[in-house]
């Protein structure tokens, strides 16, 4: 009857090198998905002081639900080289402005952004009652308005939102 002595396995210096190299390996790949992930996913909001920020939301919500109860929509066009915009009331009555801000914000790069002043149209028309214009033509994409509206209340109407440009119109 023989008996077989296996000798047992070492670990030698070998194993080490790819014990460390594994490690490493795992570490790098986390990083680089996180950060790929966290690149596709910024949706480029920004504040400068965050405890500014949380300070006056609740100053803000007011503000937005005074806003919201006056019932006003903004019409805001972008076609043919020219931004416009008007506000119409509940009734769909134009409301008299005097004087519209636009700010073209790109989600992620702020040197992209495009601050507007529009001018009031001539002679407007009863569709264009109210409406205020200017020659202008963002480039495609995506783009946060931020229109403020002066109405002629203790702070301007303030429409905000999140469009797309393509072929020079809003799409």
């Amino acid at each position: 009857m023989s008996v077989e002595m296996r000798k047992p396995r070492e670990f030698t210096g070998k194993h080490m090198l790819v014990s460390i190299l594994a490690f490493f390996a795992v570490v790098i790949g986390v990083n680089v998905t996180m950060a790929t992930l966290a690149q596709k996913s910024w949706t480029g909001l920004v504040v400068e002081n965050t405890y500014v920020a949380s300070q006056q939301f609740n100053e803000e919500a007011r503000k937005g639900r005074a806003q919201a109860a006056l019932g006003w929509t903004g019409r805001l066009t972008v076609a043919s080289g020219e931004v416009r915009y008007s506000l119409v009331d509940s009734q769909g009555k134009p409301v008299p402005l005097r004087g519209v801000k636009v700010l073209f914000r790109h989600p992620a790069y702020e040197a992209e952004d495009e601050a507007l002043t529009l001018a009031a149209v001539a002679g407007g028309t009863p569709g264009n009652a109210g409406a205020f214009a200017v020659r202008h033509t963002p480039r495609n994409g995506v783009w946060i308005v931020e229109i403020d509206a002066d109405a002629g209340l203790t702070s301007p109407f303030r429409d905000v939102r999140r469009v797309m440009i393509s072929n020079g119109a809003l799409q």
